[in-house]
C-alpha cells in the first residue's frame, strides 16, 4: 500500500496541490499535457485519493440515498438493483433505508440522509404523501418514484398504473372473460388505488362484471383471495391480481383447491418481477420494467446534482407493456364468467 500523498505528486510534477486535484478530478481548466503528466506520476507513486479527500475537494459525498417503503421482496430487489447499477456507473455509493410504510420512519430516514448524500430518491406510495413533502429540502436534489404529491415542486417518475390495469382488463375481456375478480392492494396505497381505478373504469366501459377482493401486495393476501374464490359455486373465469406476489399466492391457493390455471380459471398479475416467467404456468402480467425505473430515476438525480441549479420540475409517466403468457387463456365454454 502506498504512503504517497497529493503533495508528493505535486512536488514530483512541479505543480500546485490544487492543480493535481483538478487534474485527477477531471476539471477542464488543466491542459491535456499537464493532466497526462500528473496521472502518470500519480500512477508511478501509486497514489489514489481517498474518498474523504475527494469529498473535501469536490464538496460532495459521492453518495446518494434511497428511501423505500420496504426492502423485502422481488419488486424492491429489482428496484434497488437498477438504482445501484446506475449509481456505480457514476462512481457513487448507494445508501438505502426502509420506512416500513410509516410516515414518521420515512421522515426520520430522510432527515438521517441529510449531510451524508448528494441527492435523494424517495418512494412513498401512501396517499398521505403531502406530509412527507414538507420534509423534502429544496437544498437537496430529490427525485420521487411512484409517489403521489399533488402540486409537488419535486421531479417524479411513475409507472402507468391506471393504463396497465386497463390493458389487462381489455386483454382478459378479449379472451371472452365477462366476470373478472380483481385482488386490490393496500387501501391507502396510491399505486393500488390507480390500478383499481383502471380496472373499474375499463370494466364498466366493456360491460364486464368485476368482483373486487381485498389484498395487501403480499403472497399471503393473494392466497387468501384465491382460497375465497375457490369456494365460490359460481366463481369468475379470470383473476387479475394487483401485483405479481399476490398472483403467485393466488396460484398456490387455486392449485391447493384442485383448480387448473388456465384451463379452469385464468390468472394475471402486475409488475413482471423476475420469478413471474418461471412459475408454472408462466404468469401473464403487466411489465413495469422495475430496474429501468430505478436506473432512470438515478440518472435524473445525477443530472440534478451535477447541474448545481434547481431542477426543472418534470413529472414523467413510464409506459407499461402487457406480457401474455401461459396463465391466461380463452374463457372455458359454458363458463358462468
Amino acid at each position: 500500500m502506498s504512503n504517497s500523498t497529493i503533495r508528493d505528486v505535486a512536488r514530483a510534477a512541479g505543480v500546485s496541490v490544487a492543480t493535481v486535484s483538478r487534474a485527477l478530478n477531471g476539471h477542464d481548466n488543466v491542459t491535456p499535457e499537464t493532466r497526462d503528466r500528473i496521472v502518470a506520476i500519480a500512477a508511478e507513486l501509486r497514489f489514489t485519493p481517498s474518498s474523504a479527500a475527494r469529498s473535501l475537494i469536490t464538496r460532495r459525498n459521492q453518495a446518494v440515498g434511497a428511501v423505500l417503503p420496504d426492502l423485502h421482496g422481488e419488486y424492491f430487489s429489482e428496484l434497488i438493483r437498477g438504482i445501484d447499477l446506475a449509481a456505480r456507473a457514476h462512481g457513487l455509493h448507494l445508501l438505502v433505508s426502509g420506512s416500513h410504510g410509516n410516515a414518521k420512519d420515512a421522515t426520520a430516514a430522510v432527515n438521517a440522509m441529510r449531510g451524508r448524500v448528494d441527492g435523494l430518491l424517495v418512494l412513498w406510495p401512501q396517499v398521505d404523501a403531502e406530509a412527507l413533502g414538507d420534509d423534502l429540502s429544496a437544498g437537496m436534489p430529490t427525485v420521487l418514484l411512484n409517489t403521489h404529491l399533488a402540486h409537488s415542486r419535486v421531479p417524479s417518475l411513475a409507472v402507468d398504473n391506471f393504463g396497465g390495469a386497463a390493458k389487462m382488463v381489455r386483454h382478459l375481456a378479449g379472451l371472452g372473460h365477462r366476470r373478472i375478480a380483481f385482488i386490490t392492494g393496500p387501501q391507502h396505497n396510491y399505486e393500488a388505488q390507480e390500478r383499481l381505478r383502471g380496472c373499474t373504469t375499463t370494466a364498466a366501459e366493456l360491460g364486464v362484471q368485476l368482483q373486487v377482493l381485498p389484498g395487501d401486495f403480499n403472497e399471503e393476501s393473494g392466497w387468501n383471495a384465491g382460497h375465497e374464490l375457490a369456494q365460490q359455486p359460481e366463481r369468475p373465469s379470470a383473476v387479475f391480481a394487483g401485483n405479481d406476489m399476490m398472483a403467485i399466492g393466488c396460484l398456490s391457493a387455486l392449485s391447493d383447491a384442485g383448480l387448473r390455471v388456465p384451463q379452469d380459471i385464468s390468472l394475471a398479475g402486475f409488475d413482471d418481477i423476475p420469478i413471474a416467467r418461471y412459475v408454472t404456468p408462466a404468469l401473464t402480467t403487466v411489465r413495469a420494467r422495475i430496474a429501468d425505473l430505478g436506473a432512470l430515476a438515478l440518472e435524473r438525480l445525477v443530472s440534478a446534482i451535477e447541474s448545481n441549479a434547481p431542477t426543472a420540475v418534470r413529472h414523467q409517466t413510464l409506459a407499461v407493456e402487457l406480457m401474455a403468457r401461459q396463465s391466461t387463456a380463452p374463457a372455458p365454454p359454458g363458463a358462468t364468467g
